[in-house]
């Protein structure tokens, strides 16, 4: 297990970095073998965001908090993820038992120059074959409106997305 703990534009101290791992630590006892765990600590206008992200099994957990103290931030989403992870604890499980699943990482290409548009974050992700249930429980653990995923019935890529009135839409091509 790596908890890797980094400050945007804050200088992370001992002491601090120290009651980080501690209380992010309290949600590794879900699991038996641990992943990547990433916090970020930032500081902007007098209120204190805390950023953390689990990769375990090539399954995201995400949390974000923000309140007037880092201290209480960090308890906040640890209480989030905490949530999140009984919330989906079976589920989980059930995919983490048939690890069997080939990965193939997606690389963007820092070649291309795009020119109209201003692109401000580029993301890489582990691209695997999954259902559209585990895709729907990926995107809802990552708290996003969409998902990209291997539908592992017709190996075609596709998109499951969130609407307006609280269902699930899938984007399938033809």
């Amino acid at each position: 297990m790596s908890i890797n703990v980094r400050g945007k534009q804050f200088e992370v101290t001992p002491a601090i970095k120290d009651y980080v791992s501690k209380h992010i630590g309290k949600i590794t006892h879900y699991f038996d073998d641990h992943g990547d765990i990433n916090v970020t600590l930032s500081a902007h206008k007098g209120q204190h965001i805390v950023e953390v992200t689990v990769n375990m099994h090539g399954y995201m957990l995400r949390g974000e908090e923000q309140s007037g103290d880092l201290y209480v931030s960090i308890d906040k989403v640890v209480e989030k993820l905490e949530r999140q992870v009984r919330k989906h604890k079976t589920k989980l499980e059930k995919r983490f038992r048939g690890a069997g699943f080939k990965s193939e990482i997606i690389v963007p290409d820092d070649e291309q120059v795009i020119h109209d548009f201003d692109v401000v974050k580029n993301k890489k992700f582990l691209f695997k074959p999954m259902s559209t249930e585990e895709a729907i429980l990926q995107m809802n653990l990552l708290h996003h409106g969409f998902f990209v995923y291997t539908n592992s019935e017709t190996d075609d890529v596709s998109i499951v997305y969130k609407r307006k009135d609280g269902k699930y839409g899938i984007i399938e091509p033809e």
